[in-house]
């Protein structure tokens, strides 16, 4: 799918500056920040960088892989190695551990919070969508991906949005499926790194060089140039008129986008 004709210009101005060795962070709707350090201790802040809470039980599952904070009530930690999840309260208290390999579940490509409150996952070995309870608990399962495609995916990142559970693989594009794990949709946007699926018309990511507005209603792709270069740039993540951008200096770099 190409880019449309003419890049626009996203004019971007720096409203502030959070240090502190972050190796990576996401953002709630509630435009609290959860940043990653070197240490593999988790620090939330507001926008302005006030510290609100720490999550320091940085030993027990080795390297933390992802943090999802879909539901601001609910934090998902997950470390990938252990096949673990642990879930964090507002104020980042552990509220529950979670060992999927007690569920057999061994081998986990990326984790979710769903609408109702539970966690979807997907499981690498099985090649399924399963959503779980806080226990473990299997509640669902999709159908064996590889009676489904003839070439299985393997997500990068997963969201939960209007009704529909969307996943990513670079290679194969975006997935869209149905709350019992049926296909619906497939979305041919290619290559792309941190993309977000902010709602069910609104998908922005970037490349080496652009930042990308996928709107799938209007199959609309656009292209913003908006930093001097993107290579600096660890991930980008986007939150309302901001755009949250992690340097290769561990500096999260915070911008607010004009007539936004």
């Amino acid at each position: 799918m190409g880019y449309g004709q003419h890049d626009s210009i996203l004019k971007v101005s720096l409203v502030n500056k959070i240090d502190g060795e972050i190796k990576d962070f996401t953002t709630d709707n509630l435009r609290n920040i959860y940043l990653l350090n070197a240490t593999n201790q988790i620090k939330k802040v507001n926008d302005r960088g006030d510290s609100i809470a720490v999550y320091n039980d940085v030993r027990r599952f080795g390297k933390i892989c992802s943090i999802d904070a879909t539901n601001p009530l609910k934090i998902l930690v997950f470390y990938k190695d252990f096949s673990t999840i642990v879930v964090l309260d507002r104020l980042l208290n552990s509220r529950a551990v979670i060992d999927l390999r007690k569920q057999n579940i061994l081998q986990v490509a990326a984790v979710t919070s769903s609408y109702d409150n539970n966690i979807w996952l997907y499981d690498e070995l099985d090649n399924k969508l399963k959503k779980i309870d806080d226990n473990g608990n299997l509640l669902l399962e999709s159908s064996d991906f590889r009676q489904v495609f003839d070439s299985v995916p393997l997500p990068s990142s997963m969201y939960d949005r209007d009704g529909q559970l969307y996943l990513y693989d670079p290679s194969k594009g975006l997935l869209v499926f149905d709350y019992y794990g049926a296909k619906k949709n497939a979305f041919q946007i290619l290559h792309l790194s941190d993309l977000q699926v902010l709602d069910k018309n609104t998908i922005t990511a970037r490349d080496s060089t652009h930042i990308i507005l996928y709107k799938p209603r209007a199959l609309q792709l656009s292209s913003f140039t908006a930093f001097n270069t993107l290579a600096d740039f660890k991930k980008i993540k986007f939150n309302g008129s901001k755009i949250y951008c992690l340097n290769k200096n561990g500096t999260l770099e915070i911008y607010s986008v004009a007539g936004q």
